[in-house]
């Protein structure tokens, strides 16, 4: 596929009295890193979910790989969510009843896969982000880094195109948000995902690519990070 991978082109969103996206515009390739940039009410979460296909746009067009997703059923979308993207968000939100490495197979188990097969391949992806030994813990027993790095291993586990992460170090101290986004990038660098990263630390954005900065749901300026 030649082009970008992800685009949105002219993206309105109105909340009520609320203009949330006022003809926002978007694109990352694959591979690439790009980090959504803004103040609290800027329009930047609404853009991820309006990509990820989470919230439909009021008007506007979404392509990913070559298909726009209001041309895709319910059923279609939601296929996109468990395996072709992947979703790490502020708190985690991982499944208390769960112990760890049953939340990071998770996805697998609802594509269809045999739990020894995605319980395995879970255990993989907690090694590769330096917390197997909370394998068998439940959400509660770990600490909120050790909790963040299971949840990028749920969202990395299907080996996805588009990581989404919408504040992911947001609920972090200053240590371990360093350790989770280092971890974080690493591995969808290897994997060769891109990655829509929502943010408002200069030094979570430090770790992309590009930056798009968006105030009052406009996309306003592009800057390539050294």
């Amino acid at each position: 596929m030649s082009g970008p991978l992800l685009t949105a082109t002219a993206l309105h969103k109105v909340y009520g009295p609320t203009t949330a996206l006022d003809g926002a515009e978007f694109a990352v390739d694959a591979g690439e890193i790009v980090a959504v940039m803004g103040p609290s009410g800027s329009g930047k979460s609404t853009l991820l979910h309006c990509l990820a296909g989470i919230v439909t746009p009021d008007s506007g067009a979404i392509t990913y790989d070559g298909r726009e997703l209001s041309a895709m059923s319910d059923t279609e979308r939601s296929a996109l969510r468990r395996g072709d993207f992947g979703f790490v968000f502020q708190f985690g939100q991982l499944v208390p009843e769960l112990t760890c490495v049953e939340n990071v197979a998770l996805p697998l188990r609802l594509n269809g896969v045999r739990r020894k097969d995605a319980e395995r391949k879970a255990g993989e992806w907690l090694e590769r982000l330096e917390v197997a030994e909370v394998r068998q813990k439940r959400p509660g027993e770990v600490s909120g880094g050790q909790g963040q790095r299971v949840a990028v291993a749920r969202a990395l586990v299907t080996s996805p195109r588009v990581l989404f992460a919408d504040e992911p170090t947001g609920a972090l101290d200053s240590f371990n948000g360093e350790r989770v986004m280092q971890l974080l990038t690493a591995a969808a660098r290897d994997s060769g995902a891109a990655v829509v990263l929502v943010t408002h630390e200069a030094r979570v954005a430090a770790y992309s690519d590009r930056e798009v900065s968006v105030r009052d749901g406009k996309v306003r300026s592009t800057v390539g990070v050294a």
